[in-house]
């Protein structure tokens, strides 16, 4: 399988992230793609190339203009505002909520860091543009490369990208790369593309995308919004709205689901998708379903997720994987890679 790698995913490199009331190391850290693409190599799963350069109107395609500007320039900002902060990373500190305005632009750069963002666990850094712009590249270079015939193509980069919508940031994710390759697949003439969302948490940015499109169906399994993160969205009852009602799915599992329940809701979820009659799929590929994720609640096991590449094969689509969460860094190589050779193992 052909892997699309983010070689600038390490210049985005928090120092801390606001986690249960205090500030703790990232979890998300340069370690997590770079254990992924050293098991790759040491598999032989597949060439390994750069992304493709893109103009970056193509990310206007799912992000808002004004966030798109914001992102490109905030850290010079930041730095602006005081010559310090060229040693600390930046954190939102404000957030317009119910009542308030969001349509007018703030002179100010901590209300428009308020305005695009929604928690504070997400530090940007010096870094943070440049990574995810190369990483939203990926993603489109391996939709490309399965528009061109390849049965499968996987972006590896970070930071991941499902947390993030049309105009804000959040849960690590700055430009949501799964949405960018949906997009990028419709654009060339896919009829329908299905997002299959497999990381504990729920895709909150691409579903916020998506809700109201009836072109691509988006389906999530997850852990249950009651008491799981991102908690505002991600129940059952989300079925979209407008022309995109009945092409939002959501499957909400509860804290220590393991591998049998978990893998009867990815069937569910992939007889959908054959129903949605789907031309391509892209899977947000989270492995922070594993029993050891310090901040997730599955208890999946590493040869489980052979077995899910294998079942996610049978769907018979092109398919574009996006690497997403996945906090058991030692281990996030093998079950990454795991779910790509059963995938290329079923697909022949």
């Amino acid at each position: 399988m052909l892997t699309v790698f983010n070689h600038l995913h390490v210049v985005h490199h928090g120092k801390v992230e606001m986690f249960r009331g205090q500030l703790v190391p990232c979890f998300e850290v340069p370690a997590r793609a770079d254990y992924v693409l050293r098991e790759l190599q040491e598999r032989g799963l597949g060439p390994i190339e750069s992304p493709i350069e893109f103009d970056e109107g193509v990310l206007a395609r799912v992000h808002s203009q004004r966030y798109l500007d914001f992102l490109a320039e905030a850290w010079n900002e930041w730095v602006a505002l005081d010559p310090a902060n060229v040693d600390r990373d930046a954190f939102p500190s404000y957030w317009p909520i119910r009542t308030f305005r969001s349509d007018v632009l703030p002179t100010s750069f901590a209300a428009r860091m308020g305005l695009f963002s929604y928690d504070a666990g997400s530090p940007l850094t010096s870094g943070t543009w440049q990574a995810a712009r190369a990483g939203a590249f990926c993603a489109l270079t391996a939709a490309a490369r399965v528009l061109r015939n390849e049965r499968a193509a996987f972006a590896l980069t970070r930071p991941p990208g499902h947390h993030a919508g049309a105009d804000f940031f959040g849960g690590y994710c700055f430009l949501n790369n799964a949405a960018i390759a949906a997009q990028a697949l419709r654009d060339a003439g896919v009829e329908r593309v299905a997002v299959l969302d497999i990381d504990y948490h729920h895709g909150n940015g691409t579903q916020a995308i998506f809700y109201d499109r009836a072109d691509v169906l988006f389906t999530s399994i997850h852990g249950d919004p009651h008491t799981e993160y991102p908690y505002y969205l991600g129940y059952a009852a989300e079925r979209g709205t407008g022309e995109g009602e009945g092409f939002n799915r959501n499957l909400p599992l509860p804290r220590g689901t393991g591998f049998a329940e978990w893998r009867a809701a990815l069937k569910e979820a992939l007889r959908g998708i054959a129903r949605f009659k789907a031309g391509a799929l892209v899977v947000s590929l989270g492995l922070d379903t594993f029993e050891g994720d310090p901040i997730a609640g599955f208890t999946l096991a590493t040869p489980d997720y052979l077995r899910i590449g294998e079942d996610l094969a049978t769907a018979g689509l092109p398919t574009v994987f996006v690497f997403e969460g996945g906090y058991a860094v030692a281990e996030v190589g093998a079950n990454a890679v795991n779910v790509l050779e059963g995938f290329q193992q079923q697909a022949g």
